[in-house]
């Protein structure tokens, strides 16, 4: 049996273990706790839950929640780190019928304030640690009447609301009569192009999030997967309903560390782990450790690792790694199992799943011509379709069936898609597209080089010059016109960048997403360097 067909037989049979009206979590729980009972479900911190355990602590807050007045379709935000708490707020929210918004515990500010506002929030629960994200709030204009506290006490207040502890006594519940198609999650955008948007994530989405990725993964009885991803995420809270639907565990750790990674995948006894493209190169950084061979792991979901780092990490840590294409709005759309993959591509179109290159006019591009990938599925509910207040924004994504992604990729031949860039990070000089991701591809290949933003700055002369933001490694130096010459031979000469400015880190999302709008608002400092206007001569 080949990866493919052995992908597919799982997909089949996990769609068939649940019956179409049966796609929501109160039923999802309350079936596999019945057929898996004390098996452990979901670890985090000192914490460990059976299946019985999870389905119960869900039923006991969605109790709470009703006795301090929050009704079915009530918005409850959460700004909480990888803890246990984390998901008895989100399952209780789901088993009540009230709609749960995970908040980055990074968000403040005018962030902050757009979420809480946009989502029209009653209660925040929250950690103490994170009170201070609501100092510089307007409370005037949000709809929070109640701030409960996870863990530790602390001071924390929002205009006239004082925060108290979560309350705890209230007795389980019986699960609210929702249905797959109703909401149950708003999760928002990272904010990497602008204010972020509440993606309105339907019961049964997460059904089929679990069902995609877990055919894709190929994953076995017995497995335990270790994820280090913030919940707050769409990729970590994928991880939990896994689990749950494949009737393994899963252990979430509080964050990602380089020196605590592999000891938490030997400590967890690990099978299957997640990865962004980030953490990879930060990983190879380190000194050659036994840890990194001593773990139980077979295969990682490593969406965005650039490909030069694939076989250098396969072989160093016995981890295969699995790239793909999915989004919160949508789905594990593209992808390939393990024995089907390409490294530096996301792999083709998955099952279930239909998509298309567009350019500008709305027409398909042949392969090899780089247009924005569209994408629907053939179940309605595997995809969210519309942003939580959004209209317009709405009507931008979501538009004759087919969501648009924003993201430039190239199909190629043989069915596989090749990322380029996002739309809005594309760079237009002398008349011709450049992609930032494969000018960040080249300077990450530079030894010295631990990160790169490659962005667009205006030029006096019109169109744009590029700028690239660079990290170094620890203990590294470069010059930038080394740095230039590097490029000269591995990009054409009007994508080699015009300006660099070495930073000690780069304005990233808690996701690992680097925030580019930050970068162009920042644009040209008193930092940065300049080759001078006019690069290398077109080549003959």
């Amino acid at each position: 049996m080949t990866g493919s067909q052995s992908a597919s037989a799982l997909r089949a049979r996990w769609i068939s273990s649940f019956a179409a009206s049966d796609r929501t979590l109160p039923k999802m729980l309350t079936r596999q706790a019945e057929r898996f009972g004390d098996k452990p479900l979901v670890g985090a911190g000192d914490a460990v839950w059976s299946y019985a355990e999870t389905r119960d602590a869900a039923a006991r807050f969605a109790g709470t929640l009703r006795e301090a007045g929050i009704k079915p379709g009530d918005r409850v935000a959460v700004i909480c780190s990888n803890r246990i708490e984390f998901l008895e707020v989100v399952l209780g929210c789901g088993w009540l019928g009230a709609v749960a918004v995970p908040i980055n515990v990074a968000s403040r500010g005018p962030q902050l304030q757009h979420i809480l506002s946009n989502c029209g929030a009653r209660l925040l629960v929250m950690e103490a640690a994170f009170g201070e994200n609501l100092a510089m709030l307007d409370p005037a204009s949000l709809s929070v009447e109640m701030i409960w506290l996870i863990g530790e006490p602390g001071d924390v207040r929002l205009g006239r609301v004082t925060a108290s502890a979560m309350p705890r006594g209230a007795g389980p519940i019986a699960a609210a009569a929702v249905n797959p198609g109703d909401l149950g999650l708003i999760l928002y955008t990272s904010g990497t192009t602008g204010p972020s948007k509440g993606v309105c994530c339907p019961q049964a989405q997460y059904f089929w999030w679990a069902v995609n990725t877990s055919a894709l993964l190929q994953l076995q009885d017995g497995d335990v997967l270790c994820t280090s991803l913030p919940l707050f995420h769409t990729n970590a809270l994928n991880t939990f309903y896994q689990a749950l639907l494949t009737g393994n565990t899963v252990h979430y750790e509080k964050r990602f560390s380089a020196s605590g990674f592999f000891p938490s995948l030997i400590r967890t006894r690990a099978t299957v782990t997640y990865l962004l493209g980030a953490m990879v190169p930060i990983l190879l950084s380190r000194p050659v450790s036994p840890e990194e061979t001593a773990h139980r792991v077979r295969i990682s979901l490593a969406p965005g690792v650039p490909a030069q780092f694939n076989q250098p990490f396969t072989e160093r840590t016995r981890i295969r790694m699995i790239d793909g294409w999915g989004s919160t709005e949508t789905n594990f759309v593209l992808g390939a199992t393990i024995e089907h993959q390409q490294p530096g591509t996301m792999g083709p179109v998955f099952e279930g799943f239909d998509s298309r290159v567009m350019d500008d006019q709305g027409g398909n591009t042949p392969d090899g011509t780089a247009g924005e990938l569209v994408v629907r599925a053939d179940e309605p509910l595997a995809f969210a379709h519309e942003y939580f207040h959004a209209p317009e924004k709405t009507a931008e994504a979501w538009r004759d069936g087919w969501f648009h992604t924003g993201d430039r990729v190239i199909r190629q031949p043989d069915g596989y898609y090749r990322f380029v860039d996002r739309l809005k990070d594309a760079i237009r000089r002398r008349g011709e597209n450049i992609s930032s991701f494969e000018v960040e591809q080249v300077m990450l290949s530079h030894p010295a080089v631990a990160n790169a933003a490659a962005f667009p700055v205006r030029s006096p002369l019109a169109e744009d010059e590029v700028m690239t933001a660079i990290v170094l490694h620890p203990g590294k130096d470069v010059a930038p016109a080394e740095l230039i010459a590097f490029c000269e031979p591995r990009l054409p000469y009007f994508a080699v960048p015009r300006y660099l400015e070495f930073m000690t880190e780069l304005p990233m999302t808690e996701s690992g997403k680097v925030q580019k709008f930050k970068l162009r608002d920042r644009g040209i400092t008193d930092k940065t360097w300049d080759r001078g206007s006019g690069g290398q001569r077109p080549r003959s």
